[in-house]
């Protein structure tokens, strides 16, 4: 069968994606940021995956303020990388895996989760700067990729919870395989931020570093954060930290197993206007 091995944790800054992209890796400002990644790109090529279940949030790419899924699930064949208004990233096309994504689908509504069924769409910064982190600029992405969209940018969206249980569900549905794969599971977006308002600028390192305690040690805690705690605290843009608690969900023992290894955590300031956090947790 089909078994979640790890979950890696990461902000999707758009602007990090264009350091990478107009080859400002190494300047002062970004140089940080990029060695905090190090240790990630060789475990990944250590520890590759047969399939990446990534969560992120699409940004009014593939989804307009017309349409807005709760959850999307993405199963096409492939994804090419989306024109957000400066034309696509200069990196590779996305390969998905639409057996996985279509059993994970089935699986995850039949137990009660309300998934919308995405058989074509472009992919944007969400999902291709967490690749580029963990994997550079290589001719082709190492694995196959499911998208899993998330609405963190229009309320109401999922609760903390919701998200943590969904976590659950995914993993039942993964489990449920039957071809023997090794899946990571992908939560992107935040730390603090806040993008527009008296705010603006936003970042709260003692909120972050709680959140990734709690995370680590104490998920259910985690998941119990109000939205309100997380505008007021993390900033507008921060209750993209949600999706991390869906990756969180997904770890064994969420299920009653052993607790994950923790065996990369990091976290800078600033990255563009955002904090910057990083998480990898080995299922034992």
């Amino acid at each position: 069968m089909a078994r979640i091995t790890a979950s890696v944790y990461t902000s999707h800054v758009p602007a990090i994606g264009a350091a990478i992209d107009l080859g400002k890796t190494h300047e002062p400002y970004w140089q940080p940021v990029f060695q905090g990644y190090e240790f990630g790109k060789q475990w990944l090529k250590d520890n590759t995956p047969d399939v990446i279940f990534l969560v992120y949030n699409d940004h009014a790419t593939a989804f307009s303020l017309d349409m807005i899924p709760t959850f999307a699930i993405g199963t096409a064949a492939e994804y090419q990388p989306a024109d957000e208004g400066w034309g696509p990233r200069p990196v590779p096309k996305v390969i998905g895996h639409p057996e996985l994504s279509a059993h994970i689908a089935q699986s995850v509504i039949q137990q009660d989760f309300d998934l919308t069924i995405v058989n074509k769409m472009d992919v944007d910064h969400g999902l291709t700067v967490p690749l580029s982190l963990m994997c550079g600029q290589p001719q082709a992405w190492p694995c196959p990729v499911i998208p899993f969209a998330v609405n963190v940018v229009q309320y109401p969206v999922p609760s903390g919870q919701r998200c943590f249980n969904l976590g659950k569900a995914i993993a039942k549905a993964v489990a449920s395989f039957d071809q023997d794969l090794k899946v990571q599971i992908w939560g992107t977006g935040g730390m603090s931020h806040q993008l527009q308002g008296p705010r603006a600028g936003l970042i709260n390192k003692d909120f972050d570093n709680d959140f990734l305690d709690k995370l680590i040690n104490d998920p259910e805690a985690a998941a119990s954060i109000p939205h309100i705690h997380y505008v007021r605290e993390a900033g507008s843009e921060g209750i993209e930290l949600v999706m991390w608690l869906i990756a969180r969900g997904a770890m064994s023992d969420a299920a009653g197993g052993p607790k994950p290894r923790a065996v990369r955590r990091f976290y800078h300031v600033p990255a563009s206007n955002t904090a910057v956090g990083h998480l990898i947790l080995e299922n034992t």
